[in-house]
C-alpha cells in the first residue's frame, strides 16, 4: 500500500508541476482535475493505514490547514 501511496503523490507532484508550465488552458485544466483526483486516492490510503496519536494529530493539523486555504 506504500507503493501506491508514493506514485499517487508522485503523480500528483508531476501533474501539478506540468499544469504550472502548460499554456494552455483546457490541459492545465485536465491535469489540476488528474492531480486533485491522485490526492483524494492517497488520502484515501493514507486512511487506512495505521497510525499513532502523533500522526493522527498531524494530519489533523494538516487537513484544518487546507480547508483555511481553501476558504480564502
Amino acid at each position: 500500500m506504500n507503493r501506491e501511496l508514493r506514485e499517487f503523490r508522485r503523480l500528483e507532484r508531476v501533474c501539478l508541476e506540468q499544469a504550472a508550465l502548460s499554456p494552455m488552458d483546457l490541459t492545465r485544466s485536465g491535469l489540476l482535475k488528474v492531480a486533485d483526483d491522485c490526492r483524494i486516492a492517497a488520502e484515501a490510503i493514507e486512511a487506512q493505514l495505521p497510525r499513532g496519536v502523533f500522526a493522527d494529530a498531524v494530519q489533523a493539523f494538516k487537513l484544518a490547514l487546507s480547508a483555511k486555504a481553501k476558504r480564502h
